[in-house]
């Protein structure tokens, strides 16, 4: 898939695909530079129409309830990032031989020419906190820099803000990698690859394929993961700068050109003099927070990207030190009659569950949602020995349920057939009741939460309320 760059916008009709926070960026922006915009969206509720009239007061049109005609005249499609590529839309503008793209495209091609390069982040999951920590470290390096992308502020609000940046820590979802074409970025990593999102890809391979787009370009490093040989040999097909190199990391000791583990410390074999046999200290496996396995190689991959930038070890440290994850990953909850609760409810998908549960034992496991096509043979399998019991919850616990009975027979299962307001206290209850003291409550639902909560972060307040009450009642 290829893109026109486009040199000037002024009276270009513009058709912006989703009325959500980056299709009302992308709106605004395209407006702000002299295009005549449209904006389509199937929805039509009072929401719907308050974003409409605010839209409506800049020059901007807002077509509701009919996401599925192109507008006549439509020069471009800037695409909300989950619109499917099959949407009828998008069948409609390649008839009219019309081009689509994401905000992410708009955003690289509305960059100056001192624009701050972009350190970009991809993979199935730990995308978001491995960004964050990597904007912490380039800020300990006294670095103007920012989240952005997949998270925070609108990547188009801070390319054509006033605020000035040295660079940009970019997370971008395989969604937004799709509609991104023209993407060169200075360095960039794929943490891990693992099925998610199929339905919209259509399938492992498409999946891949738009993952792979984030090294398409790169400068200087191609940051991939050892212990994910899918990710490495996306570096390999990589079309890539002379001279870019691809970086390994690892929880292991590393070789030459990569960073990893040895004794407790993270080490980098990479951006070193004479790399075969030396090594730099960067930071302690305590200095990351939690120093969960999944966690300490987002790590690793956000120090490879800022070594790569030229940061200094001292600053990985104190950003590695600094770094706060965000609600819902692995984050302490209680410990109630001596078991410890934990929220993992970002774990929307095997590949994230899997990481979660490796990290304590025994553990009682809460599981279960819409499990998006996912199958949990293997999960299961690799889990079994640390699980003292599970609570299963939401519409496809079956699924999961199946999976115990094939590979973890002996493990004891509440199967809990509800999905009310109190669904949450009930299987935290029944997660007590098989817990032992020293043992791990784990929420790591493996699924996503729409069936039962608005989003993974209402299922995890459900889930701390929940431990909170049986700590009240325990007290």
């Amino acid at each position: 898939m290829g893109s026109r760059q486009v040199t000037s916008w002024h009276g270009k009709n513009i058709t912006v695909a989703g009325l959500g926070v980056s299709g009302i960026s992308a709106a605004r922006a395209l407006a702000g530079l002299g295009a005549s915009v449209t904006v389509v969206d199937g929805g039509d509720s009072e929401g719907h129409r308050a974003r409409a009239a605010e839209l409506g007061e800049l020059g901007i049109s807002v077509r509701l309830a009919d996401a599925e005609t192109l507008p006549e005249g439509t020069d471009l499609i800037v695409t909300s990032p989950g619109w499917k590529p099959d949407s009828p839309l998008f069948a409609a503008a390649a008839a009219a031989g019309v081009d689509v793209v994401g905000d992410v495209e708009i955003a690289w091609q509305l960059r100056g020419e001192k624009a701050a390069p972009w350190l970009a982040i991809t993979g199935t999951n730990g995308k978001t906190t491995t960004t964050q920590m990597l904007a912490s470290i380039l800020k300990a390096a006294g670095l103007r820099t920012a989240a952005v992308g997949n998270i925070g502020t609108p990547i188009i609000d801070v390319v054509l803000g006033e605020q000035q940046y040295d660079v940009l820590a970019v997370e971008l979802s395989s969604y937004q990698l799709h509609w991104a074409p023209s993407l060169r970025a200075h360095s960039a990593a794929v943490l891990n690859l693992a099925p998610d999102h199929l339905d919209w890809h259509g399938s492992m391979e498409a999946y891949a394929a738009d993952k792979a787009r984030i090294y398409e370009g790169n400068q200087v490093a191609c940051v991939y993961n050892v212990a994910d040989p899918a990710t490495e040999k996306l570096v390999e097909n990589a079309d890539v700068e002379e001279g870019c190199r691809a970086i390994g990391f690892t929880l292991g000791a590393p070789g030459p050109s990569m960073l990893g583990v040895v004794d407790g410390i993270l080490v980098d074999r990479a951006f070193v003099e004479n790399r075969q046999k030396n090594a730099q200290e960067l930071a302690q496996v305590e200095d990351v927070n939690p120093p969960a396995p999944h966690n300490i190689a987002n790590a690793l991959a956000a120090a490879a990207l800022a070594r790569a930038f030229g940061v200094e070890p001292r600053a990985v440290r104190d950003g590695l030190r600094n770094f706060r994850p965000d609600a819902h990953r692995v984050a302490y909850v209680d410990e109630v009659a001596g078991v410890t609760y934990i929220d993992d409810s970002k774990a929307t998908n095997t590949h994230a569950a899997e990481a979660s549960l490796a990290a304590f034992e025994p553990i009682v496991w809460i599981a279960g949602g819409l499990a998006k096509g996912a199958t949990f043979d293997e999960l299961v399998q690799k889990s079994a020995k640390r699980l003292r019991g599970v609570v299963l919850i939401g519409a496809d616990r079956a699924l999961i349920a199946e999976a115990l009975a094939r590979h973890a027979p002996e493990v004891p299962v509440v199967d809990l057939d509800r999905t009310d307001t109190g669904a949450m206290l009930a299987a935290v209850r029944e997660a007590a009741r098989l817990a032992e003291p020293g043992d791990t409550v784990l929420l790591a639902p493996a699924c996503a939460s729409m069936d039962m909560f608005a989003n993974y972060n209402k299922r995890g307040d459900a889930f701390a309320d929940a431990v909170r009450e049986l700590a009240a009642e325990s007290a």
